[in-house]
């Protein structure tokens, strides 16, 4: 018996961080002027068996030269995990997530996730984020 797995997913996020008095810290949302920056994920669910593998579509816009791309997985009832990080000089890989299975290679202006030998556990919520600073904040 096959079981299938469910990926789908939109999110873009930036929090950035000063220290505008010692010993305290201010989170506040960067703001770029509209139309800067954009991801975009494809509304819908990815329905597949175990053992294939799923390609996950992100494609984004952006004025900066080099701009990092990450993956994460959200599993029901917890935060999102972060899965890899592209940019046009680095591949990163969380250790919990080998790069056999989860690959990503960032193009012009996308970067598909893809997922091989799929699991039942990977059946989660996953979403794509970018951002202009490579310390992913």
């Amino acid at each position: 018996m096959s079981h299938g797995c469910l990926v789908t997913g939109c999110w873009v996020a930036s929090l950035h961080s000063v220290a505008p008095l010692e010993g305290s810290t201010v989170l506040y949302p960067l703001l770029y002027c509209k139309g800067e920056e954009k991801v975009t994920q494809p509304p819908g669910d990815v329905i597949l068996t175990q053992g294939q593998t799923a390609t996950l579509k992100c494609t984004f816009s952006t004025i900066r030269s080099d701009p990092y791309l990450f993956w994460y997985k959200q599993e029901v009832n917890s935060y999102p995990k972060f899965i890899l990080r592209r940019s046009r000089y680095s591949a990163d890989n969380s250790p919990e997530f080998v790069k056999d299975r989860f690959d990503a290679e960032l193009k012009d202006s996308s970067v598909p996730l893809m997922i091989q030998d799929l699991h039942v556990c990977d059946s989660a919520v996953y979403y794509c984020a970018l951002s202009v600073w490579n310390n992913g904040v």
